[in-house]
């Protein structure tokens, strides 16, 4: 048997944008929580999120953002960060996510590949000052025309969006289609500068509630998200995977602290938790100093790097994470294509990153001579599918070497399939 498999047909797959979904969610589950964000004391029903998303997405009509305009959110995670998602989703700007530990050279670069004309950020982030950070690169960067510091400008950004007209949010939204691009997510080349997955409506959305599919979430969950919002792991299979199902985010800090996501899971009665092996080790180790009710938990996705067994035990009982899940992708696949079911054998979940996503096709090849190798033969996985990118932004060369003409994404990570459709990489 060669090292090839399908995911499932079901469910279908999604035909709207991402501010339809958000909009048919808040018609099911207006007065349920779906933001908590503990360190800046903020908590919004679907309703009320909807409402500062309506208003955000009127301001950057007001500030001139046209459809398929660029525009960049510098920030660690805060509420803002989730508006503006939404907001740009709802005018048909794409969202270019720039990383909050960037440096000088990294941030112009970013800024000037994506043609970013309107920046939302904050002041800084630990000890790094984004605002002069920025002064030393803007003369470079002369399509930025507008800057939204957030804690200076934002109620200011807001209220120019209250005095615009409803009717050209309703008559931009018109205009939109699920697969016009909608994010940019820069990837971590190991040379030179990084490369925009250019993603769509079509791309996130789908991963994003196929993801909460296989955590069987419900309005019910409330899923703990110290990943980063910048990147695939926070805003689509932690924002995406919660709106998708009505259930709600909870943002424990601007980043990762295993103290805060402890207690932001006990005082949330988070029924999901996020991470990668590093963050789950971490909170193990606080569960030593101090005592959380953890109760409530039952499922969550770790993800980034292999999870050893005893951290899967750990994780299992003393986390109380029975049915958590490992996950793998890549940006460039919006992101996951492979995942551990909530059901699966303990031992698959650490031997392998489970079994293709629905809607999905993965197969393995040699590297060499493109062929598909049979199960149990190491080679270079490929994946094609609804999550596959747009392209990398502004560099058709980059994608036509990384998507071939048959339209398989090729991730240049080594993997083995086994029998049962279980791949390791």
């Amino acid at each position: 048997m060669l090292s090839y498999s399908k995911g499932p047909s079901d469910p279908p797959l999604l035909e709207e944008t991402i501010g339809e979904n958000l909009r048919r969610t808040v018609e099911r589950f207006s007065q349920r929580d779906a933001l908590v964000v503990r360190h800046q004391g903020y908590r919004a029903s679907y309703r009320e999120l909807w409402d500062e998303v309506d208003i955000a997405a009127r301001a950057l009509l007001a500030n001139g953002v046209a459809k398929g305009d660029r525009v960049g959110i510098w920030a660690p995670n805060r509420y803002e960060w989730v508006v503006m998602q939404f907001a740009t989703a709802r005018v048909g700007a794409i969202l270019v996510n720039i990383n909050p530990a960037y440096k000088a050279a990294e941030l112009e670069y970013a800024l000037r590949k994506a043609g970013v004309s309107l920046l939302v950020m904050a002041r800084g982030f630990r000890a790094t000052d984004y605002v002069g950070m920025l002064a030393m690169v803007r003369d470079e960067c002369p399509g930025l025309h507008t800057v939204i510091v957030l804690e200076d400008d934002w109620d200011t950004f807001l209220a120019e969006g209250a005095c615009m007209d409803e009717r050209a949010l309703a008559e931009r939204e018109a205009t939109l289609d699920p697969h016009d691009a909608i994010n940019i997510q820069y990837t971590s080349g190991t040379t030179g500068f990084p490369k925009g997955a250019t993603l769509s409506h079509h791309n996130i959305l789908n991963n994003g509630r196929l993801g909460g599919h296989i955590l069987r979430y419900t309005e019910r969950d409330r899923v703990c998200v110290p990943v980063p919002f910048y990147h695939c792991f926070g805003m689509v299979m932690g924002n995406l995977a919660c709106v998708t199902h009505g259930a709600c985010v909870v943002v424990p800090g601007e980043s990762f602290d295993p103290h805060d996501t402890l207690a932001a899971v006990a005082a949330e009665r988070c029924t999901s938790l996020y991470g990668v092996p590093t963050m789950f080790i971490a909170e193990l180790e606080q569960l030593e100093l101090e005592d959380f009710d953890l109760s409530s938990l039952r499922t969550g996705i770790m993800a980034g790097a292999p999870c050893p067994v005893e951290l899967m035990k750990q994780a299992r009982t003393r986390l109380h994470l029975p049915e958590i899940t490992i996950a793998c992708g890549m940006t460039e696949t919006s992101p996951i294509s492979t995942q551990a079911a909530v059901d699966d054998p303990v031992e698959k979940r650490v031997s392998t990153v489970g079994r293709v996503h629905p809607h999905v096709e993965v197969k393995v090849v040699d590297p060499k001579g493109w062929g598909t190798v049979p199960r149990g033969t190491p080679g270079e996985q490929c994946t094609r599918g609804y999550g596959v990118m747009i392209g990398y932004w502004d560099d058709p060369d980059a994608t036509a070497r990384a998507i071939d003409a048959d339209g398989w994404m090729h991730s240049g990570d080594l993997a083995v399939m086994d029998e049962d459709g279980y791949v390791a990489i």
